[in-house]
């Protein structure tokens, strides 16, 4: 059977970002390799600039996998958008402590809150500019 997770692009702070998921949701980084790391005839070719860009990265969250990497070839990575990233908790208060954690420096579209489905459910943008749901204590 096959598996849906979900991968990110960034615009040269693929492994900041990947580095503050681990630390605050809890993850373990798998691998991080960057472009530099590839063998020459396995490498897309980029100029110097890129070498220490992530080529792909692995973050493993309750069994799940986020994978990203940096995208050199833009130039200016376009904003992330028509998805959001969805983690749903047993309780709302685990909920509100991850919602704050992601929201410092990003943007709130939703504050977390009180909801029919949910004890507590919100929506931001965090600072890597990688939208997510947020939900805790209900059905998520």
């Amino acid at each position: 059977m096959p598996t849906l997770d979900s991968y990110l692009f960034f615009d040269g702070n693929c492994a900041e970002a990947m580095r503050f998921y681990e630390r605050t949701l809890g993850g373990k980084l798998e691998a991080v390799l960057t472009y530099a790391d590839a063998p020459p005839s396995d490498s897309p070719k980029f100029g110097p600039e890129a070498k220490d860009m992530v080529m792909h990265t692995t973050l493993v969250i309750g069994g799940r996998r986020l994978m990203a990497s940096d995208d050199p070839s833009s130039g200016s990575q376009k904003k992330m958008q028509g998805f959001a990233l969805s983690l749903s908790y047993p309780s709302a208060d685990e909920a509100r402590g991850i919602f704050a954690a992601l929201a410092e420096g990003g943007q709130v579209m939703m504050p977390i809150g009180k909801t029919f489905w949910a004890e507590a459910f919100g929506m931001l943008t965090d600072r890597f500019g990688t939208p997510w749901m947020v939900s805790g204590g209900g059905q998520g």
